[in-house]
């Protein structure tokens, strides 16, 4: 249970018995009972969920999560498992009955493959940390969120985290080929493997994006991809947000695969600005970034084909960058854009839907519709190569129904991108933002069929309860017969105590 005043619960029986049970094994500080250091763990980014833990975990390795998770199934305790805390959906927030398990202190690259283009590494290792890893090597790690300074792989791996470069690379699940999962019974398995070539279901494919409700994730094998031999890095200025979006269009149609495809509204440069001066053109209704990478001489075409066809559609003023110093300050204003809009606004909501392409400024206009009928301004920040919408909804939370309003504003965007058949979240999550929002996408068998495959992992519940999929208490549905779970196998547990 989560509250929005973060006041916690006083400790239970069950979350007594844990701390006596794990004191032993676990060092000073990385047991964390006292109510006021437990406050710097009661959200995540998504600041409208507060809640904090019983107790909570600093893990630095396999065998701790593995006992805090072995005593919570005895205990029939419920925990949830936290990375750097960057989410946005409030799929962290803790249980305030339970504990919270913190892997943000297992940050070793454990190895670099390089001849088999592969990486293993803890879950705390931060997503461009990868990438450092495997830059000696002529490597790289695709995913890239714009947190990647200090989002975990682990974090990623939980919500299937994108990036500016999804369009051409895709997600995390298209990344990771292993992991060491402990499951919710307190068992250490390993799903998949280093050659991303496994017989029987793809449990890796389940695991990547459940939200931390299957298991909690202690070694992560990913794969790594060449660096290119070219990058190039377009930004076009356009006057509205139609032109821009026409570009996109046209940019896709004519047969090219970008790296990246970004676009941003004038609002969204407005507060890039105030925050980073990125500099972007005067005048801007709408900027893109169009990234281009891959052999030289493909890249070279693929540039002019892209510049052609900004300027087919609008596009004012077209810059290059020449190098990659031009590059990162290109990208700069982007990158920047979530934490920018502090500039314009006390508090803010990050949504996130999907809808096609060919989609794009009808959506873009309903929302702007709804925002002034609302009275809520809407900046937009979004990876438009593949319709992944973020918009911002601002808000002064210190005004009587101003939060409210911004709420029922962000649902309404989720239902707008519902009824252009797109989707309410891209890489957010579900978590707890967006429960009710999934009986609007799917039906009462969709819901079960995911139900049934997370009480085979967590028959008892206890692994990240409440988040992802409602349950019949949380939506108001009846509750289905439950087919009877197999017993717990504790084996393995009771000797690491």
């Amino acid at each position: 249970m989560t509250d929005r005043d973060g006041a916690g619960a006083s400790l239970g029986p069950a979350a007594r018995a844990a701390i006596e049970l794990l004191a032993p094994f676990v060092s000073g500080d990385a047991l964390i009972c006292d109510p006021v250091e437990l406050a710097t763990y009661e959200c995540d980014g998504l600041t409208q969920f507060k809640a904090r833990p019983a107790f909570a975990v600093l893990a630095g390795s396999s065998e701790d999560v593995q006992r805090v998770v072995g005593a919570c199934a005895r205990l029939k305790l419920p925990f949830v498992a936290r990375g750097s805390g960057t989410g946005l959906s409030g799929g962290s927030v803790p249980n305030a009955e339970g504990a919270l398990l913190v892997t943000s202190r297992m940050r070793t690259v454990l190895e670099v493959r390089a001849q088999d283009q592969r990486a293993t590494l803890e879950p705390g290792v931060t997503n461009l940390e990868v990438s450092q890893a495997a830059l000696p090597y002529g490597l790289f790690y695709a995913p890239d969120p714009s947190s990647q300074q200090v989002c975990s792989v682990g974090g990623n791996v939980a919500e299937n985290s994108g990036g500016a470069h999804c369009l051409k690379y895709g997600f995390t699940t298209n990344h990771v080929m292993g992991l060491e999962v402990v499951t919710p019974d307190g068992e250490v398995v390993e799903l998949g493997g280093p050659t991303g070539e496994v017989p029987g279901y793809d449990l890796v494919g389940a695991f990547v994006g459940s939200e931390g409700t299957l298991g909690v994730a202690t070694k992560v094998t990913v794969r790594l991809l060449r660096l290119p031999e070219a990058v190039q890095t377009l930004l076009a200025a356009f006057a509205d947000i139609d032109s821009a979006g026409k570009a996109v269009s046209a940019i896709i149609a004519a047969g090219l695969i970008p790296a990246a495809i970004e676009m941003m509204d004038a609002l969204a440069i407005s507060a890039a600005e105030k925050a980073v001066r990125c500099e972007y053109p005067e005048g801007a209704g709408a900027v893109l970034i169009v990234e281009l990478d891959g052999p030289a001489s493909e890249v070279a075409e693929g540039l002019a084909d892209a510049e052609r066809q900004c300027l087919d559609n609008g596009a004012f003023e077209i810059r290059i960058a020449a190098d990659d110093a031009e590059r990162a300050r290109i990208w700069r204003g982007r990158k920047s854009a979530f934490a920018a809009m502090g500039r314009l606004s006390p508090a803010y909501i990050v949504q996130d839907g999907v809808v096609p392409r060919s989609d794009l400024s009808e959506v873009l206009h309903e929302i702007a519709r709804l925002s002034d009928e609302a009275g809520i301004r809407v900046a937009n920040v979004f990876h438009a190569g593949d319709g992944n919408l973020h918009p911002l909804v601002l808000y002064d939370d210190g005004v009587d129904g101003e939060e409210e309003r911004a709420e029922e504003l962000s649902t309404e965007i989720l239902d707008l991108c519902i009824s252009h058949g797109g989707s309410i979240t891209g890489e957010h999550g579900v978590g707890l933002d967006k429960l009710a929002a999934m009986t609007k996408m799917f039906g009462e068998d969709d819901l079960e069929t995911m139900l049934m495959l997370r009480r085979a992992f967590d028959p008892q519940g206890i692994c990240n309860p409440g988040k992802a999929v409602p349950t019949p208490r949380l939506c108001g549905e009846p509750p289905r017969p439950r087919q009877g779970a197999h017993p717990l196998q504790q084996q393995g547990v009771a000797e690491l105590f």
